[in-house]
This record gives C-alpha cells, sequence and structure tokens, in this order.
C-alpha cells in the first residue's frame, strides 16, 4: 500500500512510544511492591467535578445529544466570553469564540485556514512535537528556533526577526509551554508580535496552560496584544476535562467563517455531551474547585523542584505555569554510562519502576539533556518517585 508523504513526515509520538513501554512493565509489576508511578504523562489525576459531571448525565437523560452548530453551542460560547472577562479583563465577544474537538482540532483549523504549501512557521526548540506536525500537515514547514534557559526557552523577538525569511508565514508560540512549564515575559511578548505584524504573518499562540498560571505576572492571555492574536484553548489541562475533547480558540472575525467552513466539513461539530457538561465549568462552585485544584498543582511544583534539584536532575527554569519541570538529567547520564535521556528514562523505568519522558520528542536544541517530569500526579506519587530516584541516584 502506498503511504501519502504527509503521512510519512509525521514522526511517532515517542511521549506514547514510552507510556506505552512503561504500560506494558507496568503489568507485569503490577502484583509487587512498587508498582509504575507514572510522571510521563501530562494529564490532571483531578477529573471533571461534580457539577461538571452532572450536566453531563442531565444531557444525556433529556436526549440533548444531537448536532451543535459546527462553532460550538451559544450558550458556550457566552460562558467562554464572560471567562476571559471575568479571570483576564478581556473583552473578547462570543462571534470570535469557535469551539472544537479538543485544542488538537483548534490547532488543526488554524493551520489549514492560513498555511499555505512550503510556508514557514517558528517554533521554539524545545517545544511540544503535535503543534509543529499540525503545520506538517498542512504542508508547512515547522522550524525550530533553538533557545536556552537564558531565553525561558521561549522564542525572543530578536530570534524571530533572525530566522524570518520571504517564506515565514508567522510564529507558533505556547505560554506556559510544554515540555518547561515556562511562559514568555509579557514585554518580549509583545515586541514578538510586533515583529510580526509588521512583517504582515500570524502570531498563534497555545495557551492551554494558561489557567494553571502561578505567578500574576505571567497569568495574562496574549489575546491583550489585539485582535490579529490567534489563541488556543482548551478544557482539558485547568478544567480537568481531558477524555472529552473540547476546546477553543479566538480568531479575528474575518477568519471565523473560513473556520466554521473547515470544521462543518472535517468535524461537524464538538461532541455535544461535552459541551453541555462544559457549560457548567463556568459556575462558582466549579471555579472555586478549579483554582483549589490549580494551588495544589502549585504545591506539587514548589515541592518537586527542589526535590529534583537535590537528586542531581537540577531544572534550569523554574516552571510558572502547567505541571512539567524540565530537567537536566546530563550528570545522571554521565555517572550512568547511557548516551542521552532516552536510554535513562527506560533505566529509570525499568530500575525504579517511574516512568518519566525523554526530550527526545520535544525538539533537537539539546534535548538529549533533558527529561521531563509531570507533577499532574498526586503528592504521593511524586513523594514516592522521588524516594525511588533517591536510591538509584548516582
Amino acid at each position: 500500500m502506498r503511504i501519502a508523504r504527509r503521512a510519512e513526515r509525521i514522526e511517532p509520538f515517542y511521549v506514547m512510544e514510552v507510556a506505552k513501554a512503561a504500560s506494558d512493565l507496568a503489568r507485569d509489576v503490577a502484583r509487587s511492591d512498587r508498582p509504575m508511578v507514572f510522571l510521563n504523562i501530562g494529564e490532571p489525576d483531578f477529573t471533571a467535578p461534580p457539577l461538571v459531571r452532572e450536566a453531563a448525565e442531565r444531557a444525556i437523560r433529556a436526549g440533548a445529544t444531537q448536532y451543535t452548530h459546527a462553532t460550538g453551542l451559544d450558550a458556550l460560547r457566552e460562558r467562554i466570553s464572560g471567562w476571559y472577562r471575568q479571570r483576564f479583563g478581556l473583552d473578547v465577544p462570543a462571534a470570535r469564540i469557535v469551539v472544537t474537538a479538543g485544542a488538537s482540532a483548534a490547532l488543526q483549523l488554524a493551520c489549514l485556514a492560513l498555511i499555505e504549501a512550503g510556508d514557514q512557521v517558528l517554533m521554539p526548540d524545545p517545544s511540544y512535537p503535535c503543534n509543529r506536525h499540525f503545520v506538517s500537515a498542512a504542508e508547512g514547514e515547522a522550524v525550530l528556533v533553538p533557545t536556552t534557559a537564558a531565553d525561558r526557552f521561549q522564542l525572543s523577538a530578536a530570534a524571530v526577526e533572525a530566522n524570518w525569511n520571504e517564506r515565514t508565514r508567522g510564529v507558533l508560540l505556547a505560554s506556559p509551554s510544554n515540555p518547561t512549564g515556562t511562559s514568555i515575559e509579557p514585554d518580549e511578548l509583545k515586541r514578538i508580535h510586533q515583529v510580526v505584524r509588521a512583517r504582515g504573518g500570524i502570531t498563534l499562540i497555545d495557551e492551554i496552560y494558561l489557567g494553571l498560571s502561578y505567578e500574576e505576572r505571567f497569568g495574562h492571555s496574549a489575546l491583550a496584544l489585539g485582535e490579529d492574536v490567534i489563541s488556543v484553548n482548551s478544557f482539558s489541562k485547568y478544567f480537568n476535562m481531558t477524555g472529552w475533547r473540547l476546546g477553543w480558540l479566538v480568531a479575528p472575525t474575518e477568519l471565523v467563517p473560513v473556520l466554521e467552513r473547515l470544521a462543518q466539513n472535517l468535524f461537524i461539530c464538538p461532541s455535544t455531551v461535552a459541551q453541555q457538561a462544559a457549560l457548567a465549568c463556568f459556575e462558582p462552585d466549579s471555579i472555586a474547585e478549579y483554582e483549589q485544584r490549580r494551588a495544589q498543582f502549585k504545591a506539587r511544583r514548589d515541592w518537586f523542584i527542589p526535590a529534583l534539584d537535590e537528586l542531581g536532575l537540577p531544572v534550569p527554569v523554574a516552571p510558572d505555569g502547567a505541571f512539567y519541570a524540565w530537567a537536566d538529567c546530563s550528570h545522571w547520564c554521565q555517572a550512568l554510562g547511557v548516551p542521552g535521556s532516552w536510554e535513562l528514562a527506560f533505566q529509570i523505568m525499568d530500575k525504579a519502576h517511574v516512568a518519566v519522558t525523554p526530550g527526545r520528542d520535544f525538539g533537537s536544541a539539546d534535548t538529549r539533556r533533558f527529561i521531563r517530569f509531570s507533577t499532574a500526579s498526586s503528592m504521593a506519587q511524586l513523594e514516592e518517585a522521588v524516594r525511588r530516584l533517591r536510591e538509584m541516584a548516582p
């Protein structure tokens, strides 16, 4: 069978490949006194809160399960608009909001609407691998620009200027970022957008972890920079609805009909039950629950990062959001005689029964030196993981 070249260009999602290996090993050790501790997947251990689950049950009992508009329920778009107003002080009209089948669908729609074959999109290295594959699937080319701890592992305006050429279409950013949990400094983000705008490009920003910002100066949406910014968001992370597959994007008014046309053909509509449930995300009791959970995620970060430093797995830039730790494992690799984080991840999995994610997925700019830990697991799980890592520490 002949496989399309666009499919061949998509590399495996190594996070999931490692997860499969961890699951296989976990079955073997399930009956032992050291079951696998999973710190590899970025999925909150919290599930949807009670009001959300109850709303889904009501929708099913009432038979409210038929197609919605391709852009989502009007009521949900209004609720999201209200959240921007309440949380960020922004006036984001519901008409600019397109509800999607997860943030992945939002990114796919944006890329298909805006990227021509051969267009280049600048992204930081390291960054979330699927984002570059959305660009590739639209026949574009993701250009990974190496970053360092001094850059907070984020693009700078100077780097955007230096790498811009006649084929560059724009930038795809993430703030806070996966895998680093770092955000772009607000003034730097403003400068980046000014560079992009001056060249007639697009600023597309993944803000799916924005609700999980822990420092006031970073807890602001890029939408404040102007209506030409395109922001992608999700109900998966802050709202704890990972398997419900629901997200949204905010786009310039003139782009919405284009996105709607694409969504009609590619997805018809997002899950109706998920949308009905998500209406309850914005109830005061639900928001209070989410804020308590955000405080718990912050407490996990505050405990886990120093623990990694003590183990010889330093985190060069403290994460200010999300639930990740991008740890330098070069000392461990050298001491244990392994070439890089890929091999080290499997050794940790085998010896300590702790599943972690090697840097390989996230780019090539020195990523062999890094391992990503997810702090989305409970404090008890994090403490157990640290105890086991301390036992095998070189």
